[in-house]
């Protein structure tokens, strides 16, 4: 789920969804939308996290594989 790699970011930089919110400009209410899975992100929202987080935009857009 694209919001499980949302929340990893969050808490590998220490920050939060109103945080993050606030420096990309993303109302909290999209985030808790795709949190509670009611919509999902478009592409614009995603490359701004990417640049926000540091991480390509792939990282959101690829299926989790279970590498164990």
């Amino acid at each position: 789920m694209l919001y499980k790699k949302f929340s990893i970011l969050l808490e590998k930089t220490n920050k939060t969804a109103y945080r993050v919110s606030k420096d990309t400009g993303i109302a909290q209410s999209v985030l808790s939308d795709w949190k509670r899975g009611i919509s999902n992100p478009k592409v614009d929202k995603l490359k701004k996290l990417s640049d926000y987080f540091g991480v390509p935009l792939e990282y959101f857009l690829e299926e989790e594989t279970t590498k164990q």
